[in-house]
């Protein structure tokens, strides 16, 4: 019997990367719906060949040029939130969650609601609102699977272990473009620099966010509301190789390290075939040519981000959807160039310097319109004091 799947966020990086492995397997799978944003052309041929029911764009003004890009094949076209949220509703087994940014909270809430495995690799999802997620999962009888690389190792090297007896969890991360550059020079840095990664080929968002480290900082996060690990014993550490994607250390001195090269179809597959594992196209590591890992600890004053989601990871209930919000507005206008690179980190902090010490966003209940609201007020915020750091 085939597996119905979806794909939220399909012309993405991760959702190009599920299109690769669902293709090899076209007998296995009914493809339920594909969805994507301004690259329209891409969306309509992945439907075209996986033979979508239903191709939406979240631009509403895309509408016509999808319907004549998908003119005279048996797929339905849409475009909008409620489209999103259609789509999200219908019945599918398997769903990947890729949409970029806090717009990818509500389509995943939507697929849980009905039932379905839930392919999590929104970080945003479960930064601003990850209670929120875990127990609507919980009241639908639904399954939530990580598939960020980091967190599909920290899964793996849980399996058949009991959490509570986990001592550490340590999250790899690259350094980013800018880890070997002198402190005093990242203000020089460009968008076009911080834009090239020198291990993953990402799309520009998440690759920014990586030099700023910010991406870590998210998943730092999310290792925190999805295992339940406190803050406390949460760690990143810097892996300039990116094949170790995170160890997980116990109690009795034992440390798993899951190893594997940077090629998200590894964790993609994982969650597809889950709880089996199936023969994935991926390369196999030669640890002779490899030689050796080298490791070194985050500096703070390089990396603020990650001193931040501690902070946020502290202080709890909606402390993470105000966070989100204003990195979110500090990497769109660091793109815009209006901002400098290091300007962001004083940007994100100013946000949560100015609006954490209200108890009412840490007390409040953790429900979409709180969430939308802690999103909303953490982007007007943040787009105050950055019209104040563009001052010249």
């Amino acid at each position: 019997m085939k597996r119905r799947v979806s794909i939220f966020g399909a012309t993405g990086s991760i959702g190009q990367s599920t299109i690769d492995l669902i293709a090899r397997a076209p007998e296995a799978y009914d493809v339920v719906a594909l969805t994507g944003g301004q690259n329209i052309a891409q969306l309509a041929r992945d439907a075209i060949a996986l033979k979508a029911d239903i191709a939406v764009t979240a631009d509403e003004a895309r509408l016509g040029e999808l319907r004549d890009a998908l003119a005279g094949r048996d797929v339905e076209a849409a475009a909008g939130r409620e489209a999103l949220l259609e789509a999200a509703a219908r019945p599918a087994d398997w769903v990947m969650s890729a949409i970029v940014g806090a717009a990818g909270l509500e389509p995943g809430l939507e697929a849980l609601k009905h039932g379905s495995t839930l392919a999590l690799a929104n970080k945003e999802s479960l930064v601003t609102a990850g209670r929120l997620l875990m127990d609507t999962a919980k009241q639908h009888g639904a399954r939530i699977l990580p598939v960020d690389s980091e967190h599909s190792a920290v899964f793996q090297a849980l399996v058949g272990e009991d959490i509570s007896s986990v001592e550490r969890v340590i999250i790899t991360a690259s350094g980013g473009a800018f880890r070997d550059w002198p402190l005093e020079k990242l203000h020089e840095a460009t968008v076009a620099a911080a834009s090239t990664h020198p291990n993953w080929n990402m799309g520009q968002r998440i690759t920014i966010d990586s030099a700023t480290m910010f991406n870590k900082a998210l998943e730092l996060i999310e290792t925190h509301e999805f295992f339940g690990v406190p803050s406390d014993k949460i760690e990143a550490l810097v892996h300039s190789q990116s094949l170790i994607h995170a160890m997980v250390g116990y109690q009795d001195g034992a440390l798993m390290a899951h190893v594997g090269p940077h090629d998200m179809r590894h964790a993609i597959g994982y969650a597809l075939h889950w709880p089996k594992r199936a023969h994935l196209p991926v390369e196999r590591l030669d640890f002779a040519k490899i030689g050796q890992f080298d490791f070194k600890a985050v500096e703070h004053a390089r990396y603020p981000a990650i001193r931040m989601a501690h902070d946020v990871m502290e202080r709890g209930g909606l402390a993470g959807a105000v966070f989100n919000a204003a990195k979110e507005v500090a990497l769109d206008v660091f793109i815009a160039e209006q901002i400098s690179f290091v300007q962001m980190a004083v940007l994100v902090e100013g946000v949560l310097d100015r609006l954490l010490p209200d108890s009412g966003l840490i007390n409040a209940t953790m429900s979409l319109d709180n969430v939308r609201a802690a999103d909303h007020i953490g982007r007007k915020t943040a787009l105050e004091l950055a019209s104040k750091l563009a001052q010249p």
